[in-house]
């Protein structure tokens, strides 16, 4: 990292990822090789280029017009080399993509060691995250995420059919309550709610009636930003959750009861992201093209 570009890079890493030790994961070193590569470009260029506090760095004036004009240039040479990469016979690198807690069981390990297996010279780094975030910013190849809340101005492919809200709740909860004819019913009931974050607002249930989409505001007895842990607890009999298809097999060995299906309509499941405007690496297609032969095959083997 003795070099001027390399001290750019490792500049861009640290606006990027807003610390010294997330710029080192990223970059593969240590945070004080970060620090010390930082110190010697700031040198070089005779200004401070960030803000360093116990906890977190800041960039300088300085440091903002550096960045604003490095990092489209960082994104152009790792398009080049993306480019002559595909040169070579197979896709290589790593793909770091940003995964949400519920996308990341329709991205299975199951479906991802398929992917590797086939693909020797790709590795993946996987952040597993509700926290709301920009991967073009924080330096993902891509994302995984609900359809219906991915930006525009991204490509998105399939990872996950169509899904579909249920509402649940185990035998043992029935025992003791009646179960709900209408979500109005709701209010009367112990419900296990969710949240991505401990700031965000917790979740309205969702419904559709005649055509018309309505929210419901529950009350929760128990508020988590865990859905796996929602449905064991609906399991053990401690309230009524909102869950996916996850729930599908619990449903037919008769460990939770479906209610309100009437309700509940299919909408746009989860999609693998990536910004229009970047050129996407050899590796990043591959997955891509990966994705899109698996479903092929699914869809084929429900059809026999």
């Amino acid at each position: 990292m003795d070099n001027e570009s390399a001290g750019i890079e490792v500049f861009v890493a640290v606006a990027e990822a807003k610390g010294f030790r997330a710029a080192g994961q990223r970059l593969g070193v240590s945070g004080s090789a970060v620090s010390q590569a930082l110190r010697r470009l700031e040198e070089r260029l005779g200004v401070a280029l960030v803000r360093r506090t116990t906890r977190s760095v800041h960039l300088t004036e300085a440091g903002e017009r550096l960045f604003a004009a490095a990092r489209p240039a960082l994104d152009e040479l790792r398009a080049a080399v993306a480019a002559v990469g595909e040169l070579g016979d197979e896709p290589r690198g790593t793909l770091r993509l940003h995964v949400s807690r519920a996308g990341e069981s329709y991205l299975n390990g199951p479906l991802l060691a398929g992917f590797l297996k086939e693909h020797q010279h790709v590795g993946l780094d996987l952040v597993v995250s509700d926290e709301p975030v920009d991967i073009v910013a924080e330096g993902y190849d891509g994302g995984i995420r609900l359809g219906e809340i991915i930006d525009r101005d991204m490509i998105a492919v399939p990872v996950s059919g169509d899904l579909r809200l249920v509402v649940v709740g185990a035998p043992s909860y029935f025992a003791k309550h009646r179960k709900p004819k209408h979500p109005r019913d709701l209010v009367d009931h112990d419900c296990i709610n969710w949240h991505p974050t401990a700031e965000a607002p917790p979740y309205r249930w969702e419904f559709t009636e005649n055509k018309r989409e309505f929210s419901v505001d529950v009350r929760a007895r128990v508020l988590t930003n865990d859905p796996a842990l929602n449905v064991r607890l609906a399991r053990a009999g401690a309230g009524l959750t909102m869950s996916d298809e996850r729930v599908r097999d619990y449903v037919a060995r008769g460990e939770l009861v479906s209610v309100l299906e009437e309700f509940s309509t299919p909408f746009p499941g989860f999609y693998l992201y990536y910004p229009e405007r970047r050129h996407a690496s050899p590796a990043l297609r591959a997955l891509v093209d990966y994705l899109r032969r698996q479903r092929r095959d699914n869809r084929a083997r429900r059809k026999r």
